[in-house]
């Protein structure tokens, strides 16, 4: 065991933890109109502690088990059964790697979250969420970092894919989940209300911005110049892609928005992720600044032409950057292109199938949306009996 190294991982778990809550949790809340901020936090909160439980069950067994079939890793690893913390994974105790991929399995399937605010099923919410993260999220992550059939040594050969914190385990998955999930709801009711309190999507989009930094950083392994540089080229894309988008909204329409600006933060976040082990402060920058753009007009393309209502743009800004990040990765010849999108073709069919045959199974045992009425009044008073504010808008 390493010493700088566990504590390192201590922080970057904490870290990754705190983008969900309550980072995520506010980023997406505040987007929401007042009626319907507590169902938003809920569903973050619960899904965390729901995915907790079924990581610690199954998933951790299922991503990181000793199975050598490739596609999963077996049921040896269940409740960890047999784990004690002298137990090592590389140089950490193995307890601390299961809770730093822990943290990670519950941000994934709360990223999906924002595509169906304000009109869904609490109960098809943990149903979908659990079942999402066993059958889908956890294989990909054997697949990719648990030694199975896209990582070194499988279909690609010997250099596998390249995904250094998620572009494909995370975003991709979580990007086409939500895609999917907006198509089979359908469009909300009144979409014309703004975000009912910016300041929140604010607050909420730099704790993601600093939890990043675990999340990337952290993905290193280790307490070194690796971790370091992750870090630092992560910071630089968030910035850039800020910027890239403010500046994008200026010339499209004469006013640069704080919502639009922090979205910004987000997709350049995303799009380095996946790349963050592998490029320098030059492509950082580059990758930031392409984001800001390309996911703007990702966000346009969804909205406005093919008229989807995936509500806070989980599959504009998370799923194609993360592509684009993906991509990026054998652009600038730290990957091959084989690899990298040969990895996300399958990975996308299979996150596309599998989540429509849940959709359909989940929503014939629990109502995939609310009643009309529900949905008028709110989803904090009608599901959850509580209101945020005395005259919820």
């Amino acid at each position: 065991m390493n010493g700088a190294d566990t504590a390192w991982i201590i922080v970057a778990t904490a870290l990754v933890l705190f983008m969900t809550l309550p980072g995520l949790a506010l980023f997406y809340g505040g987007l929401v109109r007042a009626r319907n901020v507590l169902s938003v936090f809920m569903h973050c909160y619960a899904i965390a502690c729901l995915m907790s439980v079924l990581w610690f069950a199954l998933g951790y067994s299922i991503a990181f088990g000793g199975g050598d079939s490739g596609l999963w890793g077996g049921l040896d690893k269940v409740l960890l059964l047999g784990l004690s913390a002298d137990d090592l994974a590389g140089t950490l105790p193995e307890v601390l790697f299961f809770a730093f991929q822990m943290t990670f399995a519950i941000i994934t399937p709360a990223l999906i979250v924002g595509a169906y605010v304000e009109r869904v099923g609490f109960g098809f919410v943990l149903l979908f969420s659990a079942l999402w993260m066993l059958l889908v999220y956890a294989p990909v992550v054997h697949w990719i970092w648990g030694g199975g059939m896209l990582s070194d040594g499988g279909i690609f050969g010997e250099t596998g894919v390249r995904d250094f914190a998620g572009g494909i385990v995370v975003h991709e998955t979580a990007g086409l989940a939500a895609l999917l999930l907006a198509v089979f709801l359908g469009p909300r009711r009144n979409k014309t209300t703004p975000p009912h309190n910016p300041g929140f999507v604010m607050i909420g989009a730099a704790m993601l911005w600093v939890g990043w930094f675990g999340f990337n950083g952290g993905s290193q392994l280790a307490a070194d110049g690796g971790a370091a540089m992750a870090l630092t080229v992560t910071h630089l894309s968030a910035a850039t892609a800020s910027l890239t988008w403010a500046l994008w909204e200026k010339i499209k329409f004469g006013k640069a928005s704080l919502v639009g600006m922090v979205t910004g933060t987000i997709a350049g976040l995303a799009s380095i992720t996946p790349a963050s082990g592998f490029v320098g402060p030059v492509e950082a920058l580059i990758i930031g600044a392409v984001a800001g753009v390309l996911c703007q007009e990702a966000v346009n393309l969804i909205r406005n032409t093919l008229k989807i209502d995936d509500t806070l743009d989980v599959f504009a800004v998370h799923g194609v950057g993360g592509i684009f990040g993906t991509i990026m990765i054998a652009v600038f010849g730290a990957g091959s292109f084989a690899a990298q999108l040969g990895s996300l073709a399958i990975v996308g069919a299979f996150t596309v199938v599998v989540t429509v045959v849940l959709i359909f199974v989940v929503k014939a045992i629990t109502p995939l949306r609310v009643d009309e009425e529900t949905e008028h009044s709110g989803l904090d008073i009608m599901v959850h009996g509580e209101r945020a504010y005395d005259h919820a808008s």
